[in-house]
């Protein structure tokens, strides 16, 4: 297929465009190079004749109609969007514009495209969201597909209401989507103002390890890599119209997960003391959601897709990652916000 992916500079992008030429897809990549994108994460496919880069944002609809008209994709990955919950809190603009005008923006670009083309059944828009949707959890039970929407922040909020729209497209104008919601990712080129590479980066530096509150909210986990896979089998063989849920089975607690890490790096990169030692607790985030846990049985019943890697397996690999990709991350050091605890607002 020939692929439009939004936001394909970004973390999770990046490793769909990345994995999908790997399978011999033909790649466009749309993306905006906001603070948190990284031409360096397609430097292993920057070269492969079956990519092209457009640098355009999705809240400009003229520059989406070439975008479709010059290169004619097969199917759309919808990933462009602003993801960090403490810049949410701190400007929500930026959240309604990208994630909730720009899906807009993104949908009509489509069906105006789709239409043109005699409305082809083969061609699909995924749009990639997040379990966060769902609000919260308490000790028990699982997000599926059919958990009501629930969203506590600005950020999910804004995804769920891109989520709305997209289902809205599908009802009322036939336009055939297929929908996913992930739970928290971590892995390789990981942007470094999320917990996993500020945990990592702190500890390395000699700097405290935030941990919000007691570090007593749980998170299932799922490694990048297995993500991508899970995208791309959902948009080759997922059911028009339907959602499913990707998960990686892995419940941990922030705290748990630190220590994971530490223990990591006190193995791989040993000192006079253990990393532990660096944890520091922080004030909470405003509206911090207690747990988030993943059910995934729609897409291993119907698709066949499991996780292939445990969080101890995909978080050794992260470590080792940024450990011998130091010229990645050192020169993301300076971009806004880096290494500052937002969200306090």
């Amino acid at each position: 297929m020939k692929i439009l992916v939004t936001g394909g500079a970004g973390f999770i992008g990046s490793a769909v465009v990345r994995h999908a030429i790997a399978e011999g897809h033909e790649i466009v990549n749309l993306d905006a190079l906001t603070y948190a994108a990284c031409l360096a994460n397609l430097d292993s496919v920057a070269d492969d004749p079956g990519y092209s880069f457009v640098e355009a944002d999705i809240r400009d609809r003229p520059a989406l109609d070439t975008v479709f008209a010059d290169h004619a994709p097969d199917a759309v990955m919808h990933l462009a969007a602003e993801s960090h919950v403490d810049r949410s809190i701190d400007g929500p603009g930026a959240f309604i514009e990208t994630n909730v005008t720009g899906t807009y923006n993104m949908l009509e670009a489509a069906r105006a495209y789709w239409m043109a083309r005699g409305k082809p059944a083969d061609f699909r828009f995924h749009h990639i969201s997040t379990d966060e949707v769902f609000g919260t959890l308490g000790e028990t039970g699982f997000f599926t597909e059919d958990t009501p929407y629930a969203p506590n922040s600005p950020y999910s909020a804004s995804k769920a209401a891109s989520d709305h729209l997209v289902r809205a497209w599908h009802e009322t104008y036939g336009l055939p989507v297929v929908l996913s919601n992930c739970s928290n990712n971590y892995g390789p080129f990981h942007f470094p103002e999320k917990l996993v590479p500020v945990v990592i980066l702190n500890a390395l530096a000699g700097k405290p390890i935030p941990i919000y509150g007691t570090g007593s909210n749980i998170r299932d986990w799922l490694y990048v890599e297995d993500h991508a896979t899970a995208l791309l089998t959902v948009l080759r063989s997922g059911r028009t119209g339907r959602s499913y849920n990707i998960g990686g089975n892995n419940e941990l607690t922030n705290l748990d997960l630190v220590h994971l890490l530490c223990g990591i790096l006190d193995r791989v990169r040993p000192k006079s003391e253990s990393y532990a030692e660096q944890i520091t607790f922080v004030a909470d985030r405003p509206g911090h959601d207690m747990r988030y846990a993943i059910d995934a049985s729609r897409i291993r019943d119907e698709l066949g897709w499991t996780p292939s890697v445990t969080v101890e397996e995909g978080l050794e690999r992260t470590v080792r990652w940024f450990l011998d990709n130091e010229d990645w991350w050192r020169a993301l050091q300076d971009r806004d916000g880096v290494g500052k605890r937002l969200g306090t607002a």
